[in-house]
């Protein structure tokens, strides 16, 4: 759920996500749908071979306020403290 970001430790933006992800940090992965598949496809695809939990959430500008930025964000995750 979104309000789970407002709370949590996150990164946004698609190279944060990404290092996340490689570094075994990620614990679930939020990907907006108005999104440029370019890219959130590639994390999506990482997301699968790690076997991460992904979310759907509306828009970049939903997934942007729940993080707190004041611009809209493709993708974010929660991360491990």
């Amino acid at each position: 759920m979104l309000t789970d970001l407002k709370t949590a430790q996150k990164v946004t933006g698609a190279k944060q996500v990404t290092r996340a992800l490689k570094n075994g940090t990620a614990r679930r992965v939020f990907l907006a749908q108005d999104a440029d598949p370019r890219v959130t496809e590639p994390i999506q695809a990482l997301c699968q071979e790690q076997g991460t939990a992904t979310e759907s959430v509306d828009t970049m500008a939903a997934l942007g306020s729940a993080c707190g930025i004041a611009v809209g964000s493709a993708v974010a995750a929660i991360v491990a403290d």
